[in-house]
């Protein structure tokens, strides 16, 4: 909990100082790249003749990225195919076409990602992954490097890719939820120059500008940068409002030709005013129902003295050394930093007819990761065997700061068919929150791994990972309240048999590790720590990547360690939910124009042990989703591409009791996107429109906790390349 963070507004001379730079050495770089590539008078020499042999890739190629690449941590970088574990990479392309505003709108197209987050707000970075929630402390990563989520909406038109890591990740990066781990790819300079402006709408009334600048310069292009500015301004779907300015840049520089540096930071602020409410339903007992969704009108649940203020702080750097062609050594630095300042509404659900009571929530918090890792990484290969190898250690600390005062109390009733009109400003805010160091946690870590490879079919991968974990607690006056240090041992294991070039089938074993709790007052043992509890995860898979198709299948069994109160009302860990089912996915192109694809999960999720829910399904976990997508290039209009996508997502329990469940619901979105030439320069339009059928729906946020899903609405964008 932090004092209030400082205006967006404030990071307008920022980023108008890096645009104009940008802007100001475009005409000196670009000119200075293409020249050092041109020979020098009277050295002209003749090359060898080059033949080059691709397929063609259009603008909507498969959905499952099998060849993309995937950071995994302490297994090095493989391509999704080469991964004995299921992922989803959503690509560039995928972004621009998807306009996302949380993280959701990323993964329409996968059935095994839930979508728990909500725009626009504190939540819009949440997600469930084969029904598991992803931990915002651990599961989030940029370039492999750690910072926390929590009410942070990073600038998704910044990225190169988002890749999904799904199941337990506990070897490969250490702490985590058993969900999966999610990390973003920046963008990085590129041997060509990107000069790229855009332009977007959104309903209802939200604007945006986006500039991509990149090159290279120097000798050889030796060294290269990519600048994005972002401002986005206007009006959201609930009459709310939103400001967000962002600046990111990434800097490299081929020291030598075996030494490499690199950097990159991204900078945000973003404020949002008339957010949607959280919506608890605590308070309803055992037979009673949710009011349906479709009667309630979105705009009445927002309150506009309600907002969220972040600002978002990412800096990171490093260095790669090549060895040779089959060995490179690598060390990296990031540090971040989020602070947020959140005045909400949480509306308490009191019956089935819509009635609740209004609380108001006014708070914030900073957090601050910082870590430092190096790793090596090689083939080698003994006797008949070829081994590849990753070797590695790392540090990481976390520093929680939380407020002394805030403020969470009734504020009045209400009702969800009236509009939330209650008066917070003539409450008064809380100018000063009083930020204090509430925890520091440290991570040690060291790591090896090795994939031996028997032959052109069989290879065995096996890795360990030990890390030591230590929490310390601290009063607002400073004084130390709580100390606590475990050091825990993370395997994997996968077997993998390659049935051909393009296809893998595999078996995998990993554990996953999440941080104890520190007991609350509310426990007879209030203030001792919680070890460390383990997940385990078993996959067996196979994928295979064709030319005009691929496709993937996966069984997965996880065991998740809980924590549960006690008769003796001790919080113990000694609870276990079990989730195992069945996920597919597959795409194939028809023809020269039609692509067509579909993924689908089926879910056995069961609270097994230590807690009166046995037997009971997991909150928060459908039993069955579905999603599928279709595009087509219409040959009448060269440079058209017209597509569709819908997600039905089964029916869920709200909480282990199983007494109140939320209903399925089928989402439908209509996408198009025109590439033409105007005036010489390569134009893009897209189209975007989301919920086509305005659907309403309650979408599960946590337990007991829902909120309404978004409500229909329209993107457009228009980019330039110069």
């Amino acid at each position: 909990m932090t004092p209030r963070s400082s205006s967006p507004a404030a990071l307008h001379p920022l980023a108008l100082h890096l645009a104009a730079a940008g802007l100001a050495l475009a005409p000196v770089i670009w000119p200075a790249a293409a020249q050092a590539q041109q020979a020098a008078p009277g050295d002209v020499a003749e090359l060898p003749t080059v033949s080059v042999n691709a397929s063609a890739i259009t603008d909507d190629s498969t959905p499952q990225h099998l060849q993309a690449p995937v950071n995994g941590g302490a297994l090095g970088t493989r391509t999704q195919l080469e991964t004995p574990f299921s992922t989803t990479v959503v690509t560039q392309n995928d972004i621009k076409n998807a306009q996302p505003r949380k993280l959701g709108d990323l993964f329409v197209n996968d059935a095994s990602v839930t979508d728990t987050s909500g725009s626009y707000s504190g939540w819009s970075s949440y997600l469930s992954i084969r029904g598991l929630p992803l931990d915002w402390q651990n599961s989030f990563r940029i370039d492999g490097h750690p910072f926390l989520s929590y009410a942070v909406t990073l600038p998704y038109e910044q990225f190169e890719s988002v890749d999904l890591l799904k199941g337990a990740t506990g070897f490969m990066y250490g702490f985590g939820s058993p969900g999966g781990l999610l990390n973003y790819v920046t963008k990085k300079p590129a041997d060509r120059p990107v000069r790229e402006v855009d332009v977007g709408y959104t309903s209802r009334n939200l604007v945006r500008e986006h500039a991509d600048l990149g090159g290279r310069a120097g000798a050889s292009g030796a060294f290269g940068y990519r600048l994005n500015v972002t401002h986005e301004e206007g009006g959201t779907y609930n009459n709310g409002s939103l400001d967000r300015n962002t600046v990111s840049l990434a800097l490299d520089a081929r020291l030598t030709d075996k030494l490499t540096w690199d950097f990159q930071t991204l900078l945000q602020n973003s404020k949002s005013i008339a957010q949607d409410p959280s919506i608890y339903t605590g308070l309803m007992t055992s037979g009673m129902t949710l009011p349906s969704a479709s009667g309630v009108n979105g705009d009445n649940l927002a309150n506009h003295d309600n907002f969220v203020d972040n600002r978002f702080r990412y800096y990171a750097t490093g260095l790669k050394y090549t060895f040779n062609d089959n060995w490179t050594a690598s060390s990296s630095l990031s540090h971040s930093t989020t602070r947020t300042r959140r005045n909400e509404s949480v509306l308490m659900l009191t019956d089935s007819q819509g009635d609740y009571n209004n609380y108001r929530s006014d708070y914030g918090e900073a957090y601050q990761v910082n870590q430092w890792q190096g790793m090596l990484q090689g083939r080698v290969a003994t006797g008949p065997l070829e081994h590849r190898i990753v070797l590695g250690t790392s540090w990481q600390e976390q520093v929680n700061m939380f407020a002394s005062r805030s403020f969470y109390g009734s504020v009045g009733t209400g009702s969800l068919w009236t509009p939330n009109s209650i008066d917070y400003a003539s409450q008064g805010s809380l100018s000063d929150l009083g930020l204090y160091r509430s925890s520091v946690i440290t991570q040690k870590a060291l790591f090896a791994s090795d994939t031996i490879k028997f032959g052109p079919r069989w290879s065995v991968l096996g890795g360990l990972r030990y890390t030591n974990y230590s929490q310390n607690g601290f009063a607002s006056s400073g004084a130390s309240t709580s100390t606590y240090s475990k050091s825990v041992a993370t395997p994997t294991l996968a077997v993998m048999y390659h049935l051909d070039a393009q296809t893998v089938a595999y078996a995998s074993y990993v554990e996953s590790l999440e941080p104890g709790a520190v007991v609350s007052n509310t426990y007879a043992n209030a203030g001792q720590t919680l070890d460390p509890f383990k997940s385990k995860q078993y996959e067996v898979g196979i994928k295979t990547d064709r030319d005009d198709w691929s496709a993937s299948a996966a069984l997965f069994h996880i065991e998740q360690g809980s924590q549960y109160a006690n008769s003796a009302n001790m919080l113990v860990e000694d609870g276990q939910t079990r989730y195992q089912g069945l996920e597919a996915s597959a795409s194939t192109r028809l023809g020269r124009d039609w692509q067509v694809g579909g993924t689908m999960m089926l879910l056995n999720s069961q609270y097994q042990k230590g807690s009166s829910y046995n037997g009971n399904r997991v909150a928060g976990a459908p039993g069955f989703v579905a999603a599928a997508q279709v595009s087509y290039d219409a040959p009448q209009l060269p440079g058209l591409s017209l597509r569709a996508n819908a997600k039905y997502t089964g029916s869920t329990w709200l909480r282990p009791a199983n007494d109140i469940s939320l209903p399925g619901y089928v989402i439908v979105n209509l996408g198009a996107t025109y590439k033409t030439r105007v005036y010489g320069y390569d134009t893009t339009l897209r189209l975007a429109l989301n919920n086509v059928t305005n659907k309403k729906y309650w979408e599960f946020q946590y337990g007991d906790y829902i909120k309404m899903g978004d409500p229909r609405n329209v993107s457009l964008t228009a980019s330039v390349r110069f």
